[in-house]
C-alpha cells in the first residue's frame, strides 16, 4: 500500500521524500558554491574581500529571516506553492547577480537569495517529509532529507570550480539558476499530504506561535540551534583560511601528501570536503537514532561532543593529522542536530505548524551563522588569530549541551498528565 487515507505513506521511501531530497541537494549545492566566487569577483572589480563576504553573510542571516515566512505561507497556500516561490526568488537573484557590479548590489541581491534558499530549503522540506512519514519513519526521513543537503556540499563546489574554469562567473550564475529551475521539476512528484490531527489543530496560527514562544521548551530550543550555527558558520568561512595560516607542514613521507594533499591551502579546502563527507553518515545515524530515543539527550551529547572535539583541536598543535581528524570528527556531528531538532518540534508541537515554528528557531541558527561568519572577521582584524573566536564557539557549545536538559520532550497534548521528561 502506498499511502493511507490521510495522505501519510507508510513506507520510508516515498515520492515527497525523494522530491524532498532531489530540490534540497540542488540548492544546497548552489548555496555551497558561493565561496569560490569571491576571488574572480574581487579580481575583475579590485573589491576588498569584505565586500563580497558581507553579501554571503547577509545570504545567510536573510536566509533564517525567510525560514518562518515561507513555512508559514506553506502552512496557509500549500508547500509546493511555497517551495516554487522559494526558487523563482532564487533564480531571480542568481540571475541578476551576473549583471551585479557594485558591492551593495551583490549584497541586496544576496537578500533575494537567502529567501530562495529558506523556500528551498530545510524548513519546508522537512515539514513536508515529517508529514508524508509515519512516526516509526519519521525521524529517519528527516535524517535523509537533511544528508541530501550535505550531498550538496560536497557536489556544488567541484561542479562550480569546474565551470569556473571554463567560463565567466557571471555565466557561471546563470547556468546554476539553471539547475534550480530543473529541480522545481521535482515539485511534480510531491504530493504532500495534509497536516495530520494534532492538539493544536482547531487553533489560528497567532495563538499557536503565542503558546510556543511562551513555552520554556521552545526557548530552550531556540537558544541551543544557535551555537549550531555559529560553529558550522565559522568553520565554513574561516577554516579554510585558518589552516593555511597555521597549520604545520605537510611532508613529503606522509600520508596525506601521497594521496596528493601538499600544501596547507589544499588541505583547507580538503577539510571541508571531509566535514561534508563524513556528515552524510553522521546525520543519517541522527536520524535512526531519533527514532529510539531521546532526542533531547541526543542533542545534548552531539553538543557536549563538538564542544570537546573543538577545544581539544585548539589547544593541541595543529598539524595536518590534526586537520584531518578533527574534521572527520566535526562533520560525523555536523547537522546532525537538524533532523533532532526538527523532529523535536514537531514531536512536541505537532505538524500542523510545523514549518513555521521550526523557522523560528532555524532563525536562531541563522543568526548565529551571520554573528559566527562576522566575528570571525572582526576579531581576526583585531587580534591576528582566530583564537577567541573558537572559544567563543566552545562556550556557546558547552550552553546549548546544558540548555536541552530541562526540554520537556512530552507533546503538549500530554502536558496535563505528564512529568517532566
Amino acid at each position: 500500500m502506498a499511502g493511507t487515507a490521510s495522505g501519510t505513506y507508510d513506507r520510508l521511501i516515498n515520492p515527497v521524500l525523494v522530491a524532498g531530497c532531489i530540490v534540497i541537494l540542488v540548492g544546497f549545492s548552489v548555496r555551497a558554491s558561493f565561496g569560490l566566487f569571491q576571488l574572480p569577483i574581487a579580481l575583475e572589480f579590485a573589491w576588498p574581500r569584505e565586500s563580497f563576504s558581507l553579501a554571503i553573510a547577509i545570504q545567510n542571516l536573510f536566509w533564517g529571516i525567510g525560514q518562518p515566512i515561507f513555512g508559514a505561507f506553506a502552512e496557509r497556500y500549500g508547500d509546493r506553492k511555497a517551495i516554487l516561490v522559494g526558487g523563482i526568488c532564487y533564480v531571480v537573484g542568481l540571475v541578476a547577480s551576473a549583471f551585479a557590479i557594485t558591492p551593495g548590489q551583490h549584497q541586496l541581491l544576496e537578500m533575494l537569495v537567502g529567501f530562495g534558499i529558506a523556500g528551498t530549503g530545510f524548513g519546508v522540506i522537512l515539514a513536508v517529509v515529517g508529514r508524508s512519514a509515519p512516526e516509526k519513519h519519521r525521524s529517519m526521513a528527516l535524517g535523509i532529507a537533511t544528508a541530501a543537503g550535505s550531498a550538496g556540499q560536497i557536489i556544488g563546489p567541484p561542479v562550480a570550480q569546474a565551470l569556473l574554469s571554463q567560463m565567466p562567473w557571471q555565466s557561471v550564475f546563470m547556468v546554476l539558476a539553471g539547475f534550480i529551475m530543473v529541480s522545481m521539476l521535482a515539485l511534480l512528484f510531491m504530493r504532500a499530504p495534509k497536516a495530520a490531527p494534532s492538539v493544536t489543530i482547531d487553533e489560528p496560527m497567532g495563538v499557536v506561535l503565542m503558546r510556543a514562544v511562551k513555552d520554556p521548551s521552545f526557548l530552550f530550543i531556540f537558544i541551543g540551534f544557535f551555537s549550531c550555527g555559529y560553529q558550522l558558520a565559522f568553520i565554513t568561512a574561516h577554516f579554510p583560511a585558518f589552516i593555511t595560516e597555521m597549520c604545520g607542514p605537510i611532508t613529503p613521507d606522509s600520508l596525506i601528501y601521497v594521496l596528493g594533499v601538499t600544501s596547507a591551502s589544499g588541505l583547507g579546502a580538503i577539510s571541508i570536503a571531509l566535514i561534508g563527507l563524513f556528515n552524510i553518515g553522521g546525520t543519517l545515524m541522527a536520524g535512526w537514532l531519533g527514532n529510539r530515543y531521546s532526542r533531547k539527550y541526543l542533542l545534548a551529547t552531539i553538543y557536549l561532543l563538538r564542544t570537546i572535539v573543538s577545544a581539544a583541536f585548539i589547544m593541541a598543535p595543529i598539524t595536518p593529522e590534526s586537520v584531518v581528524l578533527f574534521s572527520v570528527a566535526m562533520g560525523s556531528l555536523w547537522l546532525a542536530t537538524v533532523p533532532l531538532t526538527s523532529g523535536l518540534v514537531a514531536h512536541i508541537y505537532g505538524l500542523k505548524y510545523m514549518g513555521t515554528l521550526y523557522g523560528l528557531v532555524f532563525f536562531s541558527h541563522q543568526l548565529g551563522g551571520f554573528l559566527g561568519v562576522w566575528l570571525g572577521g572582526a576579531l581576526y582584524d583585531l587580534y591576528h588569530n582566530y583564537t577567541l573566536v573558537w572559544w567563543i564557539g566552545v562556550g556557546v557549545g558547552a550552553l546549548s549541551a546544558l540548555i536541552h536538559l530541562p526540554i520537556r520532550e512530552c507533546p503538549w497534548g500530554k502536558r496535563g498528565q505528564a512529568v517532566v521528561a
